[in-house]
């Protein structure tokens, strides 16, 4: 079963930066868009980043001039470079994505903490 692989999260300091990155642990076809969630303790699951195969982008406010999120296509690779991180940053990120019809995967997520 095709999973999604992250790496890039842990523990930096308030205005340091991160690199996420995400690749499905096999080829699948037919992705239709690729993302980034977090979700902090007591709080929902919210979107941070979106990318679509044509390359249309979507951030959440709260990162928008701070967050890059870019993708690779041919290796179905997506990255979010997170840049003046702040301690409100705080939280597990997880990567998604949607392929084919319907179908939707995640990634088990990395741990990205910001502190002042």
């Amino acid at each position: 079963q095709v999973q999604l692989v992250e790496s890039g999260g842990g523990l930096v300091q308030a205005g340091g930066s991160l690199r996420l990155s995400c690749a499905p642990s096999r080829n699948i076809f037919s992705i239709n868009a690729m993302g980034w969630y977090r979700q902090a303790p007591g709080k929902q699951r919210e979107l941070v980043a979106s990318i679509t195969r044509g390359g249309s982008l979507k951030y959440a406010d709260s990162v928008k001039g701070r967050f890059t999120i870019s993708g690779d296509n041919a290796n179905n690779t997506v990255y979010l470079q997170m840049n003046t991180l702040k301690p409100e940053d705080t939280a597990v990120y997880y990567c998604n994505a949607d392929y084919g019809v319907g179908d939707s995967i995640w990634g088990q997520g990395t741990q990205v903490t910001v502190s002042s």
